[in-house]
């Protein structure tokens, strides 16, 4: 019992930490380095959840996310901008690429670039691989395979990713809008049998 109320308030904690965490409109316009930019930055058109900018959102953040993985809120919320994509859903996004799945990206990204660069296909001549091993140096290695092999993976994922969030997104959005469509429906046609 005192484990459950020890987790629930340790839930409550972490979850009132990101909250008091998160930039708000107000802050954004109080904090003097985006001065300059604020008035752009909080168009209201780009902090409405319609069904064009989350999706967009969605698929910014993806992008961002994953091809800038350290600046990747402010790279959000500024090429938010020119695509009017909601700025809340695009930095939000970035957030699925954290510490605990950058290993697994990364090695994913790797794989795929090789795959799709054919490393370990042999070239008429010398093959790459056995080229790379010939200058066995590690920096060597890092520079001419491994480098880039992982930025063409990144960049075939971040694509592949953003348009799987853009169109899941546009369902979401559809089947909630639908959702309460139906309900809206359902309300009006209701007849109450004791008036």
């Amino acid at each position: 019992m005192a484990d459950a109320a020890a987790s629930k308030t340790l839930v409550a904690r972490a979850w009132g930490f990101a909250l008091s965490h998160i930039p708000t409109r107000e802050g954004i316009e109080r904090n003097r380095f985006l001065r300059p930019v604020a008035h752009r930055i909080l168009h209201p058109v780009l902090w409405r959840f319609t069904r064009r900018s989350v999706p967009r959102g969605v698929a910014l953040g993806v992008v961002s996310g994953i091809l800038f993985p350290f600046v990747h809120a402010p790279v959000a919320a500024l090429s938010a901008l020119p695509v009017r994509a909601n700025v809340p859903v695009a930095v939000a996004t970035t957030l699925l690429h954290n510490p605990l799945t950058s290993v697994p990206l990364y090695f994913s990204a790797y794989h795929i670039g090789c795959w799709i660069l054919h490393w370990d296909r042999t070239i008429p001549g010398r093959p790459i691989a056995s080229n790379v091993a010939a200058h066995a140096s590690w920096f060597h290695t890092l520079v001419a395979q491994v480098g880039p092999a992982t930025i063409v993976g990144l960049v075939v994922m971040s694509a592949v990713l953003a348009a799987i969030g853009y169109v899941a997104a546009g369902l979401v959005w559809r089947i909630r809008i639908g959702r309460k469509w139906r309900q809206r429906t359902l309300r009006r046609n209701f007849v109450n049998p004791f008036d």
